[in-house]
């Protein structure tokens, strides 16, 4: 069992997202990354262009359901307005479920490289894509963009790698600094590191845009970056 946080141990070498994980994501991932309450700010202000009477939107990886709920809060008013959360662990689901707070939000485990998706105003994707494999992420990418509606906005936050080898070192050691910064023990850090190996394979920007633009994607604009995180 290795101790990534204060309160989160994995109990085995590769991180997932199920066993008591859900029960300390929410303050794991604040602390781990970089402005991650702000981006949720971010979202739900976004969220404005694109959700209308009878919108369906969609969160997937949505973890434990905190940021469809604010979207389903600054929208509650918005007649017929369908909110769907998905993510692959049961655990997160279920957790989603207990804190659900509007009859308009549904939760499914579902594995989203099989799912076929209704047709939507906007697809939310923050930090999920990177735990996808390489091998799938284009056609995952490509279903997103065919279910879209015209004028439908993809909101799509990544880890990103340096483009590179000089501003991956860089980019790394600076994120190290900063989760030092934010009390995390050099075990820790290593520990989170070492369970990430062949689990999270982040694309460079480049990467990232390539798959977008293969894809169909034409409009494309950066609303977020801070050191290694980008939306």
């Amino acid at each position: 069992m290795k101790k990534v946080d204060k309160k989160l141990t994995l109990k085995s070498n590769k991180w997932n997202f199920d066993g008591d994980v859900n029960k300390y994501f929410d303050s794991h991932v604040k602390r781990s990354v970089p402005l991650y309450a702000e981006t949720h700010k971010l979202v739900c202000s976004f969220s404005d262009y694109f959700i209308n009477e009878s919108s369906t939107i969609y969160d997937i990886g949505c973890s434990t359901g905190t940021l469809i709920q604010k979207i389903a809060k600054r929208h509650k008013d918005v007649k017929n307005l369908n909110l769907i959360g998905l993510d692959i662990s049961q655990n997160m689901v279920n957790h989603s479920k207990t804190k659900s707070r509007y009859n308009n939000v549904k939760y499914f485990k579902r594995d989203i490289t099989k799912v076929k998706f209704k047709k939507s105003s906007m697809m939310i994707s923050m930090y999920t894509i990177q735990f996808i494999p390489p091998k799938h992420r284009q056609d995952l990418i490509n279903k997103i963009y065919d279910c879209l509606d015209w004028g439908a906005g993809f909101l799509f936050f990544e880890k990103v790698r340096g483009s590179d080898a000089r501003f991956q070192e860089m980019m790394q050691n600076v994120y190290i600094d900063y989760k030092i910064d934010n009390k995390f023990s050099s075990d820790e850090i290593i520990n989170k590191s070492r369970s990430l190996k062949g689990v999270l394979e982040p694309f460079s920007r480049e990467g990232n845009l390539g798959l977008l633009k293969r894809a169909g994607f034409e409009d494309i604009e950066t609303i977020f970056r801070f050191n290694c995180f980008e939306g």
